[in-house]
Formats: C-alpha cells, sequence, structure tokens
C-alpha cells in the first residue's frame, strides 16, 4: 500500500460488535465493570475485528532503527555509534526487548530505516531511507519525500506482517537522539513548552539538559514547521523511527490490526499517524506510561491513556511485550467467564456504577 491507500482504507469500528461485546461483559459473573481496562480491551479489539470472542495469538514486535544528525549538536549522553551496535544486539538474543518479547511469546522484526553506518547483519530488515536524518538544528531533518517513503516503509512491513497471519503488531525504536527528534515533533504539534516536554533521556546532565533544549528550540525556530501539515512536521524535525512506526499505525488501521504503543517515542509516532488520520486512534492499544516527561502530553493529543504505570523508559518495544499478556488475558475473559445464567446467579442485585459513557445503553 501507498501511504495515500492506507489513509483511504481506514474506517470506524464495527459499532454493532462493540456493542455486542459490552454486553457480553456485562453478563459475566462480576460486577458491573468490574475488571477496567481489561473490558475496555475486549471491546476494542471486538470493534477493530467484528469478533466478540477473538483470540490475538500471533504476535509481532517491530524495532525501527535509525539515526539523528541533531546528535551533532551533543543533545545525547551515548555516543551515536551505540544505535548501530544495539540493531545488532537485537539480533543476538539478549536485549531487554529479546527477553520480554519471549516472555510474551512475540516474534521480532529489526528494521534499518536510517542508521548511519552500513549494516548487513543477518536479522535486520534493510528498509533504509538515507544515513541518518539530517542536523534539524540547522536544516530540515528531511525531505518530505523521505518523510513519506518512511512512512510507507512501515505500512509496507505491517501489511507483509498480515499475510503472514499475525494478530497483534507492537511498535518500538533504537536511535541515539529520537528524544529530541521525538520531543520537537510534540512540540510543533501542541505548542507546548521544552520545559514541559523535553527530558533527560539516556541521562543527562542538568547543565546538558538545557543544552538540549535550546537545541530543540532552535530548531523549531529555523524550521518553522506547519502543526496543520503533519508531513511537514515529520520531515522538518521528526526521525526515519518515528515515521516508520507512524506508518506502522496507519497500516495496523488500514487493516483493522490492533496495534500497540509503546513509550514516548512510540506516542509520538502514534500522534503523527493521528495527525494523519484521526481514525487511527481506534486502532491503538497503550502500553506502559513512559518516565519522559512529554509521554502524557502525547496520550493527551490524542485523547489516550496508558494501561501499565511501571517507571519505564527504555524503548524498543519493551512495553508492548509487557502489554500483550494484558491484552490475552482481556479476551480469555471474553470467551472463558462463566455469565450469571451459567454460572446459577441471579443478578437482579446488580447495580451499574460506571459513569454513564461506560453503560451498555450507550
Amino acid at each position: 500500500m501507498t501511504l495515500k491507500e492506507a489513509l483511504d482504507l481506514i474506517r470506524p469500528l464495527d459499532q454493532e460488535a462493540e456493542k455486542a461485546a459490552l454486553a457480553r461483559q456485562d453478563t459475566l459473573i462480576k460486577p458491573l465493570g468490574s475488571l477496567g481496562k481489561l473490558e475496555d480491551i475486549a471491546i476494542r479489539v471486538a470493534g477493530i475485528t467484528g469478533d466478540v470472542y477473538k483470540r490475538l495469538p500471533k504476535k509481532c514486535i517491530v524495532v525501527m532503527c535509525a539515526d539523528n544528525g541533531i546528535c551533532e549538536e551533543g543533545v545525547s549522553a551515548c555516543p551515536q555509534s551505540v544505535t548501530r551496535t544495539q540493531a545488532v544486539n537485537f539480533t543476538l538474543g539478549r536485549s531487554g526487548i529479546n527477553v520480554l518479547s519471549r516472555q510474551a511469546g512475540a516474534e521480532l522484526r529489526i528494521v534499518d530505516i536510517g542508521i548511519a553506518d552500513n549494516l548487513t547483519a543477518p536479522g535486520i530488515l534493510d528498509r533504509k531511507i538515507a544515513p541518518g536524518t539530517r542536523n534539524m538544528s540547522r536544516e530540515p531533518a528531511m525531505s518530505r519525500d523521505q518523510a513519506v517513503q518512511a512512512l510507507e516503509a512501515g505500512i509496507h512491513i505491517v501489511e507483509q506482517l498480515a499475510s503472514e497471519g499475525f494478530d497483534l503488531v507492537g511498535t518500538g525504536e533504537m536511535g541515539i537522539g529520537n528524544t529530541s527528534t521525538a520531543s520537537a515533533v510534540l512540540m510543533a504539534f501542541t505548542g507546548l513548552p521544552a520545559e514541559t516536554v523535553v527530558g533527560r533521556g539516556a541521562g543527562l546532565t542538568a547543565e546538558a539538559h538545557r543544552s538540549k533544549m535550546q537545541v530543540i528550540e532552535r530548531a523549531l525556530s529555523i524550521n518553522k514547521p506547519d502543526p496543520a501539515d503533519p508531513l511537514d512536521v515529520l520531515a522538518k524535525v521528526g526521525g526515519f523511527d518515528i515515521a516508520g512506526m507512524a506508518g506502522c499505525f496507519l497500516a495496523g488501521a488500514a487493516l483493522r490490526l490492533p496495534v500497540v504503543v509503546d513509550g514516548f517515542i512510540s506516542a509520538v509516532a502514534a500522534l503523527v499517524a493521528y495527525r494523519l488520520h484521526p481514525g487511527v486512534k481506534d486502532f491503538l492499544i497503550p502500553s506502559h506510561a513512559s518516565a519522559e516527561p512529554g509521554y502524557l502530553h502525547a496520550m493527551d493529543a490524542m485523547g489516550l491513556s496508558p494501561s501499565l504505570l511501571l517507571d519505564m523508559r527504555l524503548g524498543e518495544g519493551t512495553g508492548c511485550a509487557l502489554m500483550f499478556p494484558v491484552i490475552d488475558a482481556a479476551l480469555a475473559i471474553a470467551c472463558e467467564m462463566y455469565t450469571f445464567e451459567e454460572g446459577d446467579i441471579v443478578n437482579d442485585f446488580m447495580v451499574d456504577i460506571r459513569p454513564l459513557s461506560q453503560k451498555a445503553e450507550e
């Protein structure tokens, strides 16, 4: 699919399936709404897939790896070479995302979408747009055409996963300097100040943190990204990893596959996809609340909230791997739990204390 084709394919959720899923939740042997977000997830998956009794056994996390020209300005405590090294480590099976994805029974797709070095390691998909973005504090990070290419790289990867029978996709990234690009994109869309959005990334001193904020503010001042034009924002102050993940979210919505949002960088990528087509929101399942300060602001901009509070900020898709078993649990409840009738319980004593917007009659 092209970007335009993906955007054109996005349709609303199946409201009848959602209503049926909510009605089923309200017949299960539990107080109404007592499983909270687990119920919400089961209802959302029904709306995405049209199936009240859906399972999502085949899972994959796509990890987009790319370098960022803004690293020339000293915005990260890590050397840029770590992007390449860690991408290779992913293929060796011992990084955080490897351990957690194995625990979740999920596969990985490691993608070179813009690593600065030449890389031909087995197990890495070569979708390189360019050897890293340009330094956005001096010029646009990428061309508009490159932004589209990176979005379509993500679209094509999820399209391939769907053809292989995957039911559930997670999004991750690896790219030194990408908290700076994510912060710049978020600031461009929301108008929030650097003091509110920009964190210390992998670990900056207070002085380096101040410098990082100034560099990002300079990038926005020089490039003047148009918040009404998501491609303009992405091209001028984004990263290839952000664009690739945004493409994953767009493809998920187009193909009616749920896609899990990881942490801060992934959330900003989801925001890019949401700005390109607001209907994307309905196909997103947030995972954990990143400790990066911009994360909740990105979620707020989409009207979403995280499911897990773990004080994590690793990235790589680790939040997705932890969220997969939660999704499995939500769907198992919908499929396996007794109803009041099956459990021989008369439920005329039940009182619905949920907000009106959550009740079945809505």
